[in-house]
């Protein structure tokens, strides 16, 4: 059983200062070290989510995120900041409608639904109108900034690759950076079925920590790593809501971001005790072994 842990007194105090009083608070963190999140209750059914971030980087990105890119999405397609207190690093939010879709018996037929909202949020999201110069520049180096980053990754991981699996992952850095444009835009991150609320007939996003300007291929890595794999009617349903199918060079950068997704996994996964991260990258280097043998 994880810890509890103490909503911390001066971020209570502000919160009470923005919505009135506060009846109870629920710990509402994953598990681990840096999440932090809260459910409060207030008068009558009354309900906010107060987040502190886990870095000033991770703060920016997401308190950025809901006040110039959130609002896009639509009423009730995610959570909505009341306030933000940077001296914490804390965000008072609305709560979104649903539940995280892991955790839900969704049919067949339903995860389908899940995909397609889901694909045409994402579309809102990557719309190239939400980057301002700085933003458009940054989206358009990302390619390359992933594929510069593996060193840090591989470094991290160490003996849980071995050589011939470092190499895999180096050749797909260096076939990343040789990639033609793509389209561009706003992305969330950590696009998953976790960060997905469902309430039975509609998708929400949360979490828009990781969110930033990038490449849109970037926001398929997990899926195509994951989900789509197993259910590619998952995969379907997702691009028709999206409106469009991928360009044959973001679905190059895909493949080659799918290996630089799998050294992060071997290193960020076991360093952290999260097997399902571990499994998903080790999953990812087998599979490519496997089809890039002659």
């Amino acid at each position: 059983m994880k810890a509890t842990k103490p909503l911390p007194d001066t971020v209570r105090q502000w919160a009470q200062q923005r919505v009135g009083p506060v009846a109870s608070e629920r710990d509402a963190s994953h598990d681990g070290d840096r999440s932090r999140v809260w459910e409060l209750a207030g008068p009558g059914r009354a309900r906010w989510y107060v987040k502190v971030s886990p870095s000033a980087t991770f703060f920016t990105r997401e308190t950025r995120a809901y006040r110039h890119v959130v609002p896009a999405l639509g009423h009730s397609r995610a959570p909505q900041l009341i306030d933000s207190r940077a001296e914490d690093l804390a965000m008072l939010l609305t709560v979104a409608p649903g539940a995280p879709v892991t955790g839900l018996d969704v049919p067949s037929a339903s995860w389908r639904s899940v995909h397609e909202q889901a694909g045409t949020l994402c579309a809102r999201l990557h719309t190239p109108g939400t980057l301002d110069t700085g933003g458009q520049a940054e989206a358009e180096d990302a390619l390359r900034a992933a594929a510069d980053g593996v060193e840090k990754h591989l470094g991290r991981a160490g003996y849980r690759l071995t050589g011939d699996e470092q190499q895999l992952v180096r050749g797909y850095a260096a076939r990343l950076r040789r990639i033609g444009p793509v389209p561009v835009g706003y992305v969330h991150g950590d696009n998953q079925p976790k960060n997905w609320l469902w309430s039975g007939s509609a998708v929400a996003l949360v979490d828009f920590e990781r969110a930033r300007p990038a490449a849109c291929v970037q926001d398929l890595t997990i899926l195509a790593a994951t989900e789509w794999l197993d259910h590619p009617d998952r995969e379907r349903s997702f691009l028709q809501g999206y409106g469009r199918g991928l360009t044959g060079a973001e679905r190059n950068a895909l493949r080659c971001l799918t290996a630089l997704d799998a050294a992060n996994c071997l290193a960020w996964g076991p360093d952290n005790g999260d097997p399902e991260v571990t499994a998903r990258g080790r999953r990812t280097l087998d599979r490519l072994m496997r089809e890039d043998r002659p």
